[in-house]
């Protein structure tokens, strides 16, 4: 049986407690495939979202019932290939419409071995993961039975030091901004690096990489990325940056704003379905704005734990922190993602907060 364009090749999702949906392979060819299984609510900006590593060790549900539509070009890459262990979709576009297009998203994940399941009912995963928490899962050609037992072997993000994973391994420079930042790569997206490279040049090092041997590098500004798995899991990264406060000024974001927080005498916790999309709305405190914002995080940090930061943000959603400032420290951070590939721009004014953060401490 073909669509037209590619036979139809039938398949199952199997969550990890036995909720089962139907569906067509797509992408890479898998028997079986497994991940800790989330949503994201982006209208637009696949792309991004798939090359985005803070995915690493997660199967993307898309909320958007089409998904394809305009294609994939280079261009619109945020790393080097896709971390993600799949991608679960409503409909796949059959044809691209865009003349950035140099590819259709089913070629694209054939070519990074991204394995997918279509036809499946989005809005029934999401309301499910929305009520029992984000959970393993697997997907695949093979039997309800043998994914089920893939499902449940499958250990989510728990605990995971992901960042590991996704890091560089040598030191690279980008940007030519008038002041020089080391920037940590647990999973740094080329938006940030794009944005951070109009304030300074910035130079990008592994995740493992020792406060001293970036203090050595006499950087103005130290940033702290994204990236994925479990902040608890990354202490090589909070012994660091306790060994970069009050020496530098910091900056950090996602996954570097939970390990600054953990550097600072915060705890953190996994949320039960996490904050995948580009619409949630967070309050700055100190103006009473409310930001539109693009988040991508599973975990969080507790909002009573921290002895030497103050609250600067907060999520209207569900009350939770997004941003903290140092009390005695030039130190900053913010959940959310203001360079925003994909997503609003209204955050983007935190760069140049940074670079006044620079300025004042140089």
């Amino acid at each position: 049986m073909t669509d037209g364009s590619r036979p139809i090749v039938e398949a199952q999702l199997v969550l990890a407690d036995g909720t089962t949906f139907e569906g067509e392979a797509i992408g890479a060819p898998a028997t079986v495939a497994t991940g800790e299984v989330v949503f994201n609510t982006v209208l637009t900006g696949y792309q991004e979202v798939l090359t985005d590593p803070s995915y690493a060790g997660q199967v993307i549900t898309f909320t958007y019932p089409h998904i394809g539509n305009y294609g994939v070009t280079p261009a619109d890459d945020e790393s080097t290939r896709p971390f993600c262990r799949g991608v679960i979709v409503r409909d796949l576009a059959r044809r691209r419409s865009n003349w950035r297009s140099q590819d259709d998203l089913d070629g694209f994940l054939r070519r990074h071995g991204v394995p997918g399941i279509a036809g499946i009912d989005t809005r029934r995963l999401t309301r499910h993961l929305r009520s029992a928490g984000a959970m393993p899962g697997a997907f695949g050609t093979a039997d309800e039975v043998a994914l089920k037992q893939a499902a449940l072997a499958e250990p989510g993000t728990d605990g995971a030091d992901l960042a590991a994973a996704v890091t560089c391994t040598e030191p690279y420079t980008v940007g030519s901004g008038r002041h020089r930042v080391v920037a940590y790569d647990f999973g740094i997206k080329r938006a940030i690096l794009a944005r951070l490279g109009e304030i300074a040049t910035v130079e990008v090092v592994p995740a493992s990489t020792p406060a001293a041997a970036v203090l050595a590098r006499r950087p103005d500004g130290v940033f702290l990325s994204n990236g994925p798995g479990d902040p608890a899991a990354v202490d090589y990264a909070v012994d660091a940056i306790g060994g970069l406060l009050g020496a530098v000024p910091v900056f950090g974001i996602c996954l570097g704003h939970q390990l600054l927080a953990r550097a600072l005498g915060a705890s953190t916790y996994k949320l039960p379905f996490g904050h995948h999309g580009g619409n949630h709305p967070v309050r700055h405190l100190a103006t009473g704005a409310v930001e539109i914002t693009s988040q991508n995080h599973n975990y969080c940090v507790a909002d009573d734990s921290s002895v030497a930061a103050d609250v600067t943000h907060v999520n209207l959603n569900d009350e939770t922190v997004e941003g903290l400032r140092a009390r005695e420290l030039a130190a900053f951070s913010v959940q959310y993602h203001p360079e925003a590939g994909p997503g609003p721009h209204d955050a983007r004014y935190l760069f140049g907060l940074f670079d006044e953060l620079i300025e004042a401490h140089r």
